[in-house]
């Protein structure tokens, strides 16, 4: 098994040491901070889960962002969101974020969103929220795959590198993930790379059945995996190369069902510039489009 740290870089080792005590988030720990706290009419307070390196997760604090968006906009439901992230933050500190009303139409709502830590704006974004509509309902087909109950957890696929980075590929996951093609840590030794990553998700318990906290969690979820397709195309981790995220859009086009399975199909159209573009096509058990999200990762120095 290759190490992805090797010994001579001591910046990376010590980030290994930091995750071999780090206790992942729970999905009990996502759902309660993706809740915001409301301290006035636009103004929300936003507690971030920390890990090793203080690095506020993009994922999570923009689905908190959407989430304070969604409370300025009662009875409409998300439809999409474009995120920027400007700067990093610390997750050892709450968020500050402001939601301004754009427009509130007969059908569409928009909202603008800023979030800012000491000052300092952190992430800019625009939501958009409507009302249910009736019209013409279609889709591309869902590709044809395993189902996810002959497929192993992520734990079991990943058994043999356990004891690699203090046990990170096995830990627990707020998410039940089952990978139809490699998973990241296996494709970067194949001899070819794959051109999609097929995955299978669904919480590791049970969530409310409301659609807003649904999108946030779609949110979440995209911003934390998809940066794994791009990642692969360069044979490297989330964990064995610096990344920042640039940007991140999500199309929703149906509530989600986290009481069943979803499928994630992922594939990376784009690398240049020291930049790399995933895409991720979400299907529901019953093959009906669910989300489309796009986001687009940087690689340099830190």
């Amino acid at each position: 098994m290759t190490d992805p740290y090797p010994r001579s870089d001591r910046r990376k080792r010590l980030r290994h040491d930091a995750q071999v005590t780090y206790r992942p988030p729970t999905l009990a720990d996502v759902v309660a901070t993706l809740e915001v706290e409301r301290v006035d009419e636009h103004h929300f307070l936003a507690t971030q889960l920390d890990n090793p390196a203080h690095h506020i997760v993009g994922g999570h604090i923009a689905g908190q962002a959407l989430m304070a968006a969604s409370r300025t906009a009662p009875g409409r439901t998300p439809h999409s969101v474009h995120v920027y992230y400007i700067r990093a933050g610390d997750a050892r500190s709450p968020v500050d974020i402001h939601v301004d009303v754009a427009r509130d139409g007969g059908a569409l709502s928009t909202r603008q969103i800023t979030a800012r830590q000491n000052g300092q704006i952190l992430l800019e974004a625009l939501a958009s929220f409507s009302e249910p509509i009736e019209s013409l309902d279609y889709h591309q087909p869902m590709p044809d795959v395993a189902d996810p109950e002959s497929l192993p957890p992520i734990q079991e696929q990943l058994a043999d590198y356990a004891d690699e980075l203090g046990g990170h590929w096995v830990r627990p996951h707020p998410f039940d993930l089952r990978y139809v093609d490699a998973p990241p840590r296996l494709a970067i030794e194949l001899p070819e790379l794959p051109p999609r990553m097929r995955m299978w998700w669904r919480p590791n318990g049970s969530v409310p059945a409301d659609p807003v906290l649904g999108s946030c969690l779609l949110t979440y979820l995209s911003g934390t995996t998809m940066v794994e397709v791009a990642l692969t195309q360069r044979r490297q981790t989330p964990l064995s190369a610096f990344n920042a995220l640039i940007d991140h859009a999500l199309w929703f086009h149906r509530p989600v069902d986290l009481s069943d399975w979803v499928l994630s199909d992922q594939f990376s159209p784009s690398g240049v510039a020291g930049r790399g573009l995933s895409t991720s096509t979400m299907y529901n058990r019953a093959g009906q489009l669910v989300c489309i999200a796009t986001q687009e990762l940087y690689f340099g120095r830190k």
